[in-house]
């Protein structure tokens, strides 16, 4: 999201905490947070009703949380109480808190009159007046500055006391271990290597900020609030059960389990039993009843993955289950009522598995109510690539307690031409291995890819490639080397399908093959089918 927007917080929404006495204790305000900061939670929408808390806590009219652009030297209002404007900014050294961030210490204003730190432009922009002040610095684990947290105006009419600095000190250093955890500080950290790039996300832990999944952050926020059945398509790898957990995190649901079911990790046989129980006795070593995932699940939601490897019997229970909110346990007689949700996942064409007769065309419009198809990473752009690799050496060096290493201009320039068959989930295993390996800085030879599967730059392609229609031209010896054959092969189908910018049908056209024998060699390559 860039700096000059503000997020949409209707969507995550905690129960009201009361107005608290000065003495409260401060683990009181992050408390109800404390399991959030490491799943898929809308962040705008996060820090506002912190800062609601926050306020609440210090018996304060209003609350700010001001973060650093570094590459501005300003700062900009991420969460706050602003009626009036969607966001304020000032620069270093001005204001209150422009003075807190360039000077590092805590400042209490108990009167703003005559008080030069005090800037009354804000007052005048928005008609608020502004009658007492305290702004306390955020810093990160390493002591850097990276924000200000400010409250305003005292409830009653008082003043703001130097306890009440020392207790906003405690809760600024409690906060700030929190948002460490986000992806909204590792966008700080990586906006400081890209000073003309805007800081930017949506929900924790899932990067991008490609025009597709911006369209998918939109989608999301409708359907979260809501208790409508979602379907997630997309290839393997490319963050489906993110955003199955950032429907649920963002939802009335979220205190309630998401309960995960894995249907291309199970036996046919067994998918029943695991979705819905067993009585005693239903079948030789059944020898208790056992409930299923959509008991364990009641009130909350339940995430289908592979929906698609759902055989036909299972699946006339399951829509039962969305149509009558019941079911039977396998061997039982009596219906049990669920309140669940239900969140789902495929790689697979399930409108060609309707056709095909593999997969119930009632169920089918039953769980599409709001569908979501995730793009492959290779389709996202170069920059998304780029945040998330960033973001991931960040994490990964933190999870091995690891200095973040560097990323090599030539190493990135590598992952930004790589075509990622294993999408996201690939990207962040390769990012892993380079940065165990690597002294200090990832270079392009600790990126364990493929050399095959380099790819020549647009300017430089030979001619067979701009022009598809020469691209059977056979690869030359020296590319060629000693592969096998079927590495030649599989080198020429990449190289044709990439000079069609990814267009099957023209690729197979060019190819004089058939487009599933194209989709069965490609899903040899692990590029999976097409969505």
């Amino acid at each position: 999201m860039p700096l000059e927007c503000y997020g949409d917080a209707s969507a995550f929404i905690l129960p009201p905490l009361p107005t608290m006495p000065p003495a409260a204790d401060i683990t009181q305000v992050l408390l109800p947070f404390g399991a959030l900061v490491g799943r898929e939670v809308d962040l705008d929408a996060f820090l506002q009703t912190l800062m609601d808390r926050i306020a609440a806590t210090m018996q304060a009219d209003r609350g700010t949380l001001w973060l650093l652009d570094p590459a501005r030297r300003e700062l900009f209002s991420r969460a706050a109480h602003l009626p009036e404007v969607s966001q304020i900014r000032v620069k270093l050294g001005q204001g209150v808190a422009g003075t807190v961030a360039q000077e590092g210490h805590s400042i209490n204003v108990p009167d703003p009159r005559g008080e030069q730190r005090f800037f009354a432009d804000i007052d005048r922009m928005t008609g608020y007046r502004t009658t007492s002040l305290l702004a306390v610095p955020l810093r990160d684990a390493d002591g850097a500055l990276y924000g200000v947290l400010q409250v305003l105006n005292r409830r009653g009419g008082d003043r703001f006391t130097p306890e009440d600095t020392e207790r906003l000190d405690a809760i600024a250093s409690q906060v700030s271990t929190a948002l460490q955890s986000t992806s909204l500080y590792q966008e700080l950290q990586r906006a400081k290597d890209q000073p003309h790039a805007p800081v930017g996300y949506f929900f924790n832990r899932i990067i991008g900020e490609s025009p597709q999944l911006q369209a998918i952050y939109r989608l999301v926020r409708k359907a979260a609030p809501t208790d409508a059945t979602v379907l997630l398509r997309g290839e393997s790898g490319s963050g489906k059960e993110l955003f199955a957990r950032a429907v649920h995190v963002n939802g009335p649901r979220r205190d309630k389990p998401f309960v995960k079911v894995d249907c291309a990790a199970l036996p046919a046989t067994l998918i029943e039993n695991e979705l819905f129980g067993h009585e005693r006795g239903a079948y030789t070593g059944a020898d208790h009843r056992m409930p299923g995932k959509f008991e364990a699940a009641d009130n909350g939601t339940v995430f289908i993955d592979e929906i698609g490897e759902l055989p036909l019997p299972v699946q006339g229970k399951l829509l039962r289950v969305i149509q009558d909110r019941e079911f039977e346990r396998v061997g039982g007689t009596q219906a049990i009522k669920v309140d669940v949700r239900i969140v789902a996942a495929t790689h697979r064409d399930l409108a060609r598995m309707v056709a095909e007769g593999r997969f119930r065309e009632d169920l089918y419009y039953r769980i599409k109510v709001v569908e979501v198809v995730l793009p492959p990473l290779r389709e996202r752009g170069a920059e998304d690539i780029e945040r998330l690799a960033r973001h991931f050496v960040a994490a990964v060096a933190r999870r091995h307690r690891l200095p973040p290493p560097r990323l090599s201009p030539l190493a990135l320039e590598r992952l930004k031409r790589y075509r990622w068959p294993g999408n996201v989930r690939e990207l962040e295993n390769c990012i892993e291995s380079a940065v165990v390996l690597c002294e200090g800085e990832i270079l392009e030879e600790h990126l364990p890819l493929p050399d095959m599967d380099r790819l020549p730059p647009a300017s430089t392609a030979p001619q067979s490639m701009a022009d598809p229609a020469r691209a059977t031209a056979t690869p030359s010896s020296a590319e060629a080397g000693l592969l096998p054959l079927a590495e030649v092969e599989r080198l020429h189908i990449l190289r044709v399908l990439d000079s069609v910018k990814g267009n099957r049908t023209a690729a197979a056209k060019v190819l004089e093959i058939g487009r599933n024998t194209l989709a069965r060699k490609l899903k040899e390559y692990g590029l999976g089918d097409e969505v």
